[in-house]
């Protein structure tokens, strides 16, 4: 039976996309985070190994045990523990990883810190491949993707923050912002997007707009843009009245059930 590697960092993804592998018939060797990685996947693949955060050597061996030769990056990573008081105990990193990291890695942003990692697992016979291969279905079509439209005034503000978006993105800083009424409330940063909404709710109080890009050097393979049930349940408790993505690059998890929590909380989606 054909085989595929997971990386499974946090949240629903890798699970839908373990599932995706299923339905195509596709034997999945997981490889879990510990305390990222939700324990529920064991249900949806072939084997579940567990490595600490910072073990890419053991993940490697692992493969190499299981004779992976392709494997995908899914789920996020609490990127906050990485100034964590005891982060070195907590970590536990192998000796390949302190290799990667201080000898390797010139840049600490996502895409440079991922794209040693993939060239790390080339290294070894592992080619790292597109995360939405099983998925496709999950990535955000082009236009209004709910029932209730965004105003004339939200639609400005959409195309006054996206350009801005873009920036910062382009700069590293994170992929979200939120937007009233041509201001910048909140730019998204390590943190990540579900923080930034709420400083920007915080301060808009209501009928917020917020925008989420992908990276100008975008890559399927990993740091793919990411919302969710839990997206709108922040957007709600936020007072947002409008959601942008960027169309084919930004999955929607459990598409149906977030589509539809958005219209039960009069949010209008838009792909871009």
């Amino acid at each position: 039976m054909e085989k595929i590697g997971l990386i499974a960092g946090n949240g629903r993804f890798p699970l839908l996309f373990a599932k995706g592998a299923q339905a195509n018939k596709i034997a999945v060797i997981a490889v879990g985070i510990e305390g990222e990685t939700s324990p529920e996947i064991e249900q949806y693949v072939e084997q579940l190994h567990w490595i600490g955060v910072a073990q890419i050597g053991k993940l490697i061996k692992i493969f190499k045990r299981e004779q992976v030769t392709r494997a995908v990056m899914a789920g996020g990573l609490t990127k906050t523990n990485m100034f964590s008081s005891w982060r070195n105990l907590r970590f536990l990193p192998d000796l390949r990883t302190i290799n990667l990291w201080y000898k390797n890695v010139k840049n600490r942003d996502d895409h440079s810190l991922l794209g040693a990692v993939a060239d790390e697992l080339l290294k070894d016979g592992i080619e790292l491949q597109n995360s939405t291969l099983y998925v496709p279905q999950l990535l955000a079509q082009s236009g209004i993707l709910t029932k209730r439209k965004p105003s004339e005034k939200e639609m400005e503000d959409i195309h006054f923050g996206w350009p801005i978006g873009k920036e910062i993105s382009r700069l590293g800083i994170g992929q979200c912002l939120v937007v009233k009424e041509k201001v910048v409330l909140a730019v998204e940063a390590l943190e990540g997007t579900d923080e930034c909404i709420r400083r920007g709710g915080n301060l808009g109080r209501d009928n917020i707009v917020v925008i989420k890009v992908s990276k100008q050097e975008f890559d399927p393979r990993f740091d793919i843009p990411t919302v969710g049930l839990e997206t709108i349940k922040t957007l709600k408790g936020s007072s947002a009245s409008v959601l942008a993505v960027e169309a084919g690059k930004t999955l929607i998890l459990d598409v149906e059930e977030t589509l539809a929590a958005a219209d039960e909380a009069r949010i209008a989606i838009i792909g871009l």
